[in-house]
C-alpha cells in the first residue's frame, strides 16, 4: 500500500521537530537580545557609578579649607569633548555647585532632591548646546571633604556600537534560521528513520504473511515499547488464524477422504448397471462429484505440503505427455487437441507432478469450453506453456475473479466447482511464476504458464 506524505509518521515527526526547533530558536534569540540589552544597560549604569566615584575622588580641600575639583587627564578630556557626550554636576549637601559640565546642568540639579547611596535615575531632554537627550543617575558619594551629591549622564545613542552589533546578530540569525531548520529536518529524518527501522522490519514481515505462510510471526525484539503491545496482540491474532486455517484444511482433507470410498462404490455400481438416459445422467453427476473430491484433496495438499521446486523439469516432456494422455478424452468430448513443441528441451525448476496438474486443469477447461469439433492447441515456448481455445472467452469484468476458489463465471458451461484455475494459480505462485490470460486471435482465450528466470535449454 502506498503511503501518502500527509499520513507519513516520519514526515509528521520531522515537521514537528523543525517547528519546535524554529520556535525554540526564536525564543532563544529573543532571550539573548533581551539579556544583551539588559547587560548593556547594566554595564552602562556601572560605568556611570564608577564615573561618579572618580569625580568624588577628584574633589579635594586646599590649605585654606576650600573645596576644589581637579579632574584626572582622562576625565578632563572626556568632559572637554565638544560633542558633550558625557556631562556631570557636583554639588554639596548645602546645595552649592562645585563643578558642572555644561553649566546649564548645574542650574538644573540645584532643585533636585538629595540623592542617597542607591542611584536615582533621570532622563534629560534638549540639554546642552546640541539639545540632546541624556540618561544618567545621581547618588551620594563619600569623599575626602565629606559626602557629595554627584549627577552623571551620557548622551542617548552613545551605545550605538552595542545596537549595531545586536542588529548584525539579528540579521545573521534571520538567514541562518532557515538553514538550521533545514539541517534539523534532515538530521531529524535520518534519526527518525533509524528509530523507525524496527517498525519497517515488522511491516515487511507482516507483508509476507498469507494463507501459504501462516507460521510467520512479527518480530518482537528491538521494537519500540510503544508498539510492542500491538505487535504482541497481532501475533496472538495470527496464532488464532493459523489454528483456524489448520482446522479448515484438516476438515477439507478429511471430508474429501471420507467421500472417496462411497463415491468409488457408487461409481462401480453404476458402471455395472444397464439403464436409460437417466442412468447416464446419474453417472455424469457422480463423475463430477469424483472430480470435485479430487480437487479438494489437491487443494488440501497444496495448503499443507510444501512442494519441492528445486528439480529440473522439461516443459516439452510434461506438455507432450499430458497432451497424449488427454487426447482420448478430448476426442470423446468431440474436440481435438494439438501440440506445438519447442523442438528443444525446455528445462525449468519445479515439481513435475504439480506442473502436470496445472496444465491438465487448463486443458480440461479449454476442451470443455471449446465448440464441438474445434481444436485446442498446447504450445511450449521459452519458459512458457500456453493453452489456446476458440471458446466464448472471458468477460473483462470476470477476469479479476477468475483465479479465486469456488468462483464460477456467469453462464458457465461446465458443472465444475470453480477450483481448477485456483489450483493452477496456487501452483504457479509456489513455482515463482504466473498464470496469465490473453484473448485468442479469432476468439477464445489463451492461458499461459510463465515460469521465473533460471531456465536452461539442452
Amino acid at each position: 500500500m502506498t503511503r501518502t506524505p500527509s499520513r507519513s509518521l516520519q514526515l509528521r515527526l520531522a515537521i514537528r521537530l523543525a517547528l519546535l526547533y524554529a520556535v525554540a530558536t526564536a525564543v532563544m534569540v529573543g532571550i539573548l537580545v533581551f539579556r544583551a540589552y539588559d547587560t548593556a544597560e547594566t554595564l552602562n549604569d556601572r560605568e556611570l557609578s564608577r564615573r561618579a566615584d572618580d569625580l568624588g575622588r577628584a574633589v579635594s580641600v586646599d590649605h585654606a579649607g576650600n573645596l576644589r575639583v581637579e579632574l584626572p587627564p582622562s576625565l578632563a578630556a572626556a568632559y572637554a569633548d565638544r560633542r558633550e557626550t558625557d556631562i556631570y554636576a557636583i554639588r554639596t549637601p548645602d546645595h552649592r555647585i562645585l563643578a558642572a559640565s555644561p553649566a546649564s546642568l548645574g542650574e538644573r540639579v540645584m532643585s533636585w532632591p538629595a540623592p542617597t547611596d542607591d542611584p536615582s535615575y533621570f532622563h534629560l531632554t534638549d540639554t546642552g548646546e546640541g539639545r540632546r537627550d541624556y540618561y544618567g543617575l545621581s547618588l551620594e558619594v563619600a569623599s575626602k571633604s565629606g559626602p557629595l551629591w554627584i549627577s552623571v549622564a551620557r548622551a542617548d545613542g552613545k551605545d550605538a556600537l552595542v545596537d549595531s552589533l545586536l542588529w548584525d546578530f539579528l540579521i545573521d540569525i534571520a538567514w541562518l534560521m532557515p538553514v538550521l531548520v533545514a539541517v534539523t529536518v534532515l538530521i531529524g529524518v535520518f534519526a527518525i528513520r533509524r528509530g523507525l527501522a524496527p517498525v519497517r522490519a515488522v511491516s515487511e514481515k507482516a507483508a509476507a504473511i498469507g494463507p501459504s505462510a501462516t507460521a510467520v510471526r512479527l518480530p518482537e525484539n528491538d521494537v519500540p515499547s510503544e508498539i510492542a503491545p500491538l505487535v504482541a496482540a497481532v501475533n496472538r491474532a495470527l496464532d488464532r488464524l493459523e489454528q483456524g486455517f489448520v482446522i479448515q484444511r484438516q476438515f477439507t482433507a478429511n471430508a474429501a477422504h471420507e467421500l472417496r470410498t462411497p463415491l468409488a462404490i457408487v461409481t462401480g455400481a453404476l458402471e455395472a448397471m444397464d439403464g436409460n438416459g437417466e442412468l447416464a445422467k446419474l453417472r455424469a453427476d457422480v463423475a463430477r462429484m469424483n472430480r470435485l473430491v479430487e480437487q479438494l484433496l489437491h487443494v488440501a495438499r497444496l495448503d499443507a505440503v510444501a512442494l519441492d521446486v528445486s528439480r529440473s523439469v522439461d516443459l516439452n516432456d510434461v506438455a507432450a505427455t499430458m497432451v497424449a494422455s488427454m487426447a482420448p478424452w478430448a476426442i470423446a468430448q468431440g474436440r481435438k487437441i494439438a501440440f506445438a513443441g519447442a523442438g528443444i528441451s525446455m528445462h525449468v525448476k519445479g515439481d513435475q507432478h504439480a506442473i502436470s496438474d496445472a496444465l491438465r486443469n487448463l486443458i480440461e477447461n479449454a476442451v470443455v469450453n471449446s465448440p464441438s469439433g474445434d481444436e485446442v492447441t498446447v504450445t511450449v515456448s521459452h519458459g512458457c506453456v500456453s493453452v489456446a481455445d476458440h471458446g466464448p472467452g472471458i468477460a473483462p469484468e470476470d477476469r479479476e475473479h477468475l483465479f479465486k476458489r469456488f468462483w464460477r463465471g456467469r453462464g458457465a458451461r461446465t458443472g465444475g466447482a470453480g477450483l481448477g484455475l485456483a489450483i493452477v494459480s496456487e501452483i504457479m505462485k509456489i513455482h515463482g511464476g504466473v498464470v496469465s490470460l490473453a484473448p485468442n486471435v479469432g476468439g477464445g482465450s489463451v492461458f499461459s504458464l510463465s515460469f521465473s528466470p533460471g531456465l536452461s535449454t539442452k
